[in-house]
């Protein structure tokens, strides 16, 4: 079993116990055994993942047995979203005023706490109602998800870049899209997509900086 495992107590969007491990994994109640312990199962246990992966707690939340054997991704940025909803939750029920409640910045809180987010950055929903997002300025446009950041950093040794001018928008000088190779999974993921709109060092230089 890992040394040092850290535990936060949260819940689902039906309001079942979740527990989340080391701010990067999430699970959810299963079953109660006789003795009153409880065994929580990876969320990714019901997806095409399986992941087998499992803790089990005592009455006072102590880790009895904790089998990590996750085989995908750390869920960084899906944990920060649940710590968020959950606290903004537990403020409602103590605030007298609710509407006096700022989610986003409850949101951005936790995600900074995290090093998630990167305060130049605003963030968007797409239609399929996930986080997205977009930096901006006189010279250039950078989209990228806070998954795609995550792939980022923590594979950067494999990170490869490549600019084209050909399928750039009219608007603009050069399209640049930044990827990296995730060997646990033989995959190959796009990080980042950029509009430049001139070719100036400076702008070259934010970029880079920015991603």
């Amino acid at each position: 079993m890992e040394d040092n495992i850290e535990i936060e107590i949260s819940e689902t969007n039906r309001g079942n116990e979740q527990i989340i491990i080391n701010k990067k994994h999430k699970f959810n109640f299963s079953f109660q055994r006789k003795d009153k312990s409880k065994i929580y199962r990876c969320t990714e246990y019901k997806t095409l993942n399986k992941c087998k992966s499992l803790i089990i707690l005592n009455d006072k939340k102590e880790v009895l047995k904790y089998e990590s054997l996750h085989n995908h991704l750390e869920k960084e940025i899906d944990v920060s979203i649940s710590v968020a909803k959950h606290k903004i939750k537990e403020e409602i029920k103590k605030n007298s005023i609710p509407m006096d409640i700022k989610p986003k910045h409850i949101f951005n809180a936790v995600s900074q706490e995290m090093g998630l987010i990167c305060p130049e950055y605003k963030y968007y929903k797409t239609k399929r109602n996930e986080n997205f997002m977009i930096f901006k300025n006189t010279d250039l446009i950078i989209f990228q998800s806070p998954f795609q950041a995550y792939l980022f950093s923590n594979y950067h040794k494999n990170i490869f870049a490549d600019g084209t001018f050909y399928a750039a928008p009219k608007f603009s000088y050069q399209l640049f899209i930044t990827g990296t190779y995730v060997g646990e999974f033989n995959m190959f993921y796009t990080t980042s997509i950029s509009i430049l709109k001139n070719k100036k060092q400076s702008t070259y230089e934010t970029l880079l900086k920015e991603i």
